[in-house]
């Protein structure tokens, strides 16, 4: 079957250079899981010694969501102006700067201002690399590949307890190194990150077009030429920044921060005090680890099983589901917060398993559903947005098991991800199987109707 010129690049077969470029771009997810999580271990030894009280500590752990909402709006205006590349590699520059500074912390604003900082540089690389991955990958590839940088999310995660566990068997300053080491995984993502090329989609799109000719060649073969990018020009109908509020994107910006709030708001605040909700659980000391690293390969098994199922199954049942189903786990755990420990760990393992489907689309969804010249701003407002929601609901926590007590403070959680179900229900789109310019363009196939449809 021979390939028409619209489509060459959107059917091109998975090649090397799109899963090094999947595997560079996971970079950025990865440091966000690290830096999130480590501080959940570190705040152990923090809260005491720099004599923090529970707002304090709500801060401080809230902090790195406020850099991400202020950086991931910046960068994504950045990126649309100044391409994919440049900043590809100068966010995480930043990240190592200021991750070696917080090892000189000496009290709460120096630490927050630090991983205030880190939040904007890992909050920038959200709309780059995304967009990057999403202009090169095959529409075959694009939900699993983007989907698939979430799971780099609890890879770090993951990583960050270990290293933090291990660290904290320095001594009282060993914080201080728990923080600082992600400075490490940011320099080797930054060397491998060097000599990638830019976009050749944005490249065209500010007229460049002998650039992206070069690259198109450089990627998929001397063959290739500039004319067989898809030609955007008709879907698009001259969409600015200001077009994303108004019209058909607007619709879309309102469902995707939404849904991306309401995903992340009982994960992050989860992830952020691990420990002490475990602990109001009643799985205290070896159990409460246990049942951290238990929560956190059970995520990292769930966003694998959403992966399997997002072609297969489709975006919209697998985020509606997931919101369901997870929301009820959560539900449980607030109604019943003095179950057996069996039964509590159980509920977090289902949580934990059955919200991937809506993690991996909060990568998915946002790099779809934008054309070129503003979807790294979309991504970059879609997440500055979420961030806001999820920067209040971690601020809240300690706070919120002081005055409510874990049960009240489930049920909350457990509130939030039902909205998330309720909002997809009826605005959640279909892009399984479409090109990038398809999935992106106004039309009838990927636009919310507010009416509930095929679930």
């Amino acid at each position: 079957m021979t390939v028409s010129a619209g489509n060459r690049l959107d059917d091109a077969p998975l090649s090397r250079f799109h899963k090094k470029l999947a595997l560079y771009s996971s970079g950025g997810p990865f440091l966000d899981g690290y830096v999130l999580s480590i501080i959940g271990v570190a705040m152990v030894q923090i809260t005491p010694q720099l004599k923090l009280s529970d707002s304090a500590q709500g801060l401080i752990g809230a902090s790195a969501l406020i850099g991400i909402f202020l950086g991931a709006f910046v960068g994504g205006w950045l990126t649309d102006r100044f391409g994919r590349q440049l900043l590809y590699t100068i966010d995480l520059i930043a990240i190592i700067v200021c991750s070696v500074a917080q090892f000189w912390a000496t009290d709460p604003v120096w630490l927050f201002v630090l991983r205030l900082l880190i939040g904007m540089a890992v909050g920038a690389d959200y709309p780059i690399a995304t967009s990057l991955l999403a202009e090169f990958t095959p529409r075959r590839y694009r939900g699993p590949l983007l989907g698939g940088l979430v799971v780099m999310w609890f890879v770090g995660a993951a990583v960050a307890y270990i290293v933090g566990e291990l660290l904290l068997a320095v001594g009282d300053d060993g914080w201080r190194w728990m923080l600082a080491s992600a400075a490490l995984p940011a320099t080797i993502i930054v060397l491998l990150r060097h000599g990638t090329p830019e976009s050749p989609r944005w490249l065209a799109n500010k007229g460049r077009t002998e650039e992206a000719g070069a690259v198109l060649k450089q990627v998929y073969g001397p063959d290739t030429t500039i004319a067989d990018l898809p030609d955007e020009a008709e879907e698009r109908e001259n969409v600015d920044l200001k077009a994303i509020m108004r019209s058909g994107y607007g619709g879309r910006m309102l469902y995707i921060s939404v849904f991306w709030t309401c995903s992340i708001i009982p994960l992050f605040a989860i992830y952020a005090f691990g420990p002490k909700i475990l602990d109001a659980l009643q799985l205290e000391g070896g159990l409460a680890n246990i049942g951290e690293a238990m929560i956190t390969v059970m995520f990292l098994i769930g966003c694998v099983i959403a992966l399997l199922c997002v072609n297969r199954m489709g975006r919209r049942p697998l985020v509606i589901h997931s919101f369901i189903w997870s929301g009820l786990a959560l539900l449980l755990l607030g109604i019943f917060p003095d179950a057996p420990s069996g039964v509590i760990m159980t509920l977090f393992a289902l949580y934990a398993v059955i919200i991937g489907g809506t993690q991996i689309l909060q990568w998915v969804y946002p790099n779809e559903l934008f054309p070129t010249e503003v979807r790294g701003s979309a991504v970059g407002l879609a997440s500055s947005a979420s961030r806001i929601g999820a920067a209040v609901g971690t601020y809240l926590v300690p706070l919120a098991l002081t005055g409510w007590g874990v049960g009240g403070t489930m049920l909350a959680a457990a509130a939030i991800s039902l909205i998330g179900a309720v909002v997809s229900v009826l605005w959640a789109p279909e892009t399984r199987g479409m090109a990038l310019h398809e999935a992106a363009a106004l039309t009838p196939r990927t636009e919310p109707t507010g009416r509930p449809a095929n679930v």
